[in-house]
């Protein structure tokens, strides 16, 4: 049953939902949390598969269509591709995708692609082994290059993007092999800037290497052309000129993309987040728990939705970080 679409206080349709299963995570990325890791959920805190499945359907109701599962690292969820099944079959869901570090991916990828996942985004920092072990606190490389491999040999995991946190000091080496990677292979390089959602609060504006620097270094070398921005798109997508592969730039700090958001998140406790940098969240989980039904549900969904932010406030005075690093929010 079609329902009223679900708009915010700004008049922006609700059309995309990052869903986070887990908190968990095998890497220890330095730009995300400490080399020990954090305390994780409790099992019982987490939203079974079930429960995720009613919400992802009464927001699918309200014209939510596209959906993203993230983490933490969401294959390290036990069962996980029954998830994407219970969910791709949910008849309003038009778009089921995956946000992953890559290292299960040989394990998973068929078996993904077979319960409907339909777009893969990849996380890799770097494309030395020593690299990216700084930068994961994994010697695993190899391992995530494989899961890359075994997936792409799936015609319908097509387009897969291959994404790398762009942080000054380090991505700089990284910038032309990563533009030479895309250029040869059949993957969308996207840089995205480094965020202040560290788990240390260590994160400072003279770290980000701005996506304009990035993309000024590559066409230097090899030419670029812009493609047009799509509407919510995250993403500023470039092609090579020789017509030899895409990449991409997502530019949070330097160039928000806040006035046509139209994301909200369920985080893997069951919280509902309205920006990746919301000082508030709204909880599902009791509700849902107590018995309330879709009608109650769904008033607390519209509520929480109304007030979403305008703008996150990266880099203006008085901004907050989220007390909530990546991993626990949900990429």
């Amino acid at each position: 049953m079609e329902l009223e679409p679900l708009r915010d206080g700004h008049g922006r349709l609700i059309g995309d939902l990052r869903v986070s299963v887990t908190d968990r995570c095998n890497f220890r990325c330095q730009y995300c949390m400490p080399a020990e890791g954090l305390p994780w959920l409790e099992r019982r805190e987490i939203l079974s598969f079930e429960e995720i499945a009613r919400l992802v359907a009464l927001f699918s109701a309200m014209g939510v269509r596209d959906l993203r599962l993230t983490g933490g690292e969401p294959l390290v969820r036990r069962g996980f591709p029954q998830l994407v099944r219970m969910l791709s079959d949910i008849e309003d869901v038009a778009e089921v995708s995956v946000t992953t570090n890559g290292f299960l991916l040989e394990r998973d990828a068929a078996a993904l692609v077979q319960a409907g996942m339909s777009r893969f985004n990849v996380s890799i920092d770097s494309l030395q082994g020593d690299r990216f072990y700084e930068l994961t606190r994994r010697d695993a490389l190899p391992q995530v290059l494989r899961g890359l491999e075994v997936l792409a040999s799936f015609p319908e995991a097509h387009p897969i993007k291959v994404n790398a946190v762009a942080i000054r000091e380090f991505t700089e080496e990284e910038v032309l092999p990563f533009a030479e990677f895309a250029r040869r292979t059949p993957y969308e390089v996207r840089f995205i800037e480094y965020m202040p959602l560290d788990a240390d609060h260590a994160w400072t504006p003279e770290q980000v290497l701005t996506g304009e620097e990035i993309r000024a270094a590559i066409t230097a070398v090899y030419p670029l052309e812009p493609e047009p921005r799509e509407p919510h798109a995250t993403a500023r997508v470039y092609r090579f000129a020789d017509g030899h592969g895409r990449i991409g730039f997502i530019n949070p700090v330097s160039e928000p993309f806040c006035g046509d958001c139209n994301r909200i998140r369920l985080t893997a406790d069951g919280r509902l987040r309205t920006c990746l940098f919301s000082l508030n969240e709204t909880d599902l989980r009791e509700p849902l728990r107590a018995g309330a039904d879709d009608s109650e549900l769904e008033q607390i969904i519209r509520d929480a939705v109304w007030r979403k932010e305008l703008k996150h406030h990266v880099g203006e005075p008085g901004f907050i970080q989220p007390a909530r690093s990546m991993s626990a929010i949900g990429g």
